[in-house]
């Protein structure tokens, strides 16, 4: 099993220099995959949880691609329905190759009622635009060769039976997102049905979660996989790979917008990660 990390691509402090030192202290200590975040207009309701400022992630990921040689890069997630799907193709597929082929596109339906708004799409129409724009993605790649788009994975995050659906009809992966150690079996077990009664393969499984190391044991039925000491989060990175997750994306952003502008504790807890965790699971270059 590989490990990645969500970095922070928003908040005080957030600024190149400072992106620059997260993508080259990841890829420094043998992570595999970086991802990022999306949103395109930082209305309230997006401000609240993600404050400004907010870099894009597909110009961000041009610019880390830059300053690293090994690590994949993606979205965690790009919201599909922002976006026309030519224009995310074309993204995508150049974003790819000039990378050398290191993008993974994780995408899904958004959640911000207030942006949506600020971009002209109807909010109750997210889910079956992103599967018209998914297809539109894929067609896009698959006939014209001036895309250029190489393999570049389909991760569809989420963690409702929706998003396990779509993930099974349209993706590569299925990419749940932050939850407690008890619930991934009960969803795998979810994808697998779905996959079974669409008559289609299991798509691979790749979790994010969270990441906040500390000194005593977290206790409690809330307690969100990665929270706690270096041993419970062993022991949940350990039930992941039992339950089938290939690779699992490490967030470390636990929702204090001050904490962008001071990554050490973040970084501090990655390395301790990257300690416990075998040199077999966490492979250079992802």
């Amino acid at each position: 099993m590989r490990l990645g990390v969500n970095v922070p691509n928003f908040g005080p402090g957030t600024n190149p220099e400072l992106l620059q030192r997260w993508a080259q202290t990841v890829e420094g200590l043998g992570y595999g995959l970086l991802m990022i975040s999306d949103h395109i207009a930082v209305t309230p309701d997006v401000a609240e949880q993600y404050p400004a400022p907010f870099y894009e992630p597909f110009t961000t990921l041009a610019w880390l691609a830059g300053v690293t040689s090994t690590v994949r890069l993606g979205t965690t997630v790009l919201i599909v329905p922002y976006r026309h799907p030519l224009l995310v193709a074309r993204m995508a597929a150049n974003l790819n190759d000039l990378s050398g082929g290191r993008l993974v596109l994780g995408v899904g339906v958004g959640w911000a009622r207030q942006e949506f708004d600020a971009l002209g799409v109807a909010f109750r129409d997210r889910g079956r635009l992103t599967d018209e724009y998914l297809i539109a993605i894929r067609a896009a790649w698959a006939d014209d060769q001036d895309y250029r788009s190489g393999q570049i994975p389909i991760w569809i995050g989420g963690n409702s039976d929706a998003a396990i659906r779509r993930a099974v009809r349209l993706g590569d992966a299925w990419h749940p997102l932050r939850f407690t150690p008890g619930w991934l079996p009960g969803a795998a077990a979810r994808l697998t049905a779905a996959a079974a009664e669409q008559q289609r393969a299991r798509p691979a499984l790749m979790p994010r979660i969270a990441l906040r190391l500390t000194q005593d044991p977290v206790t409690g039925d809330d307690r969100l996989a990665g929270h706690g000491t270096i041993d419970q989060i062993a022991s949940d990175l350990g039930q992941l790979r039992s339950a089938g997750a290939e690779t699992v994306l490490l967030d470390p952003f636990n929702g204090e917008p001050g904490e962008t502008a001071h990554p050490e504790r973040a970084w501090r807890a990655l390395a301790a990660v990257a300690e416990c965790w075998t040199p077999d699971t966490i492979p250079n270059g992802g």
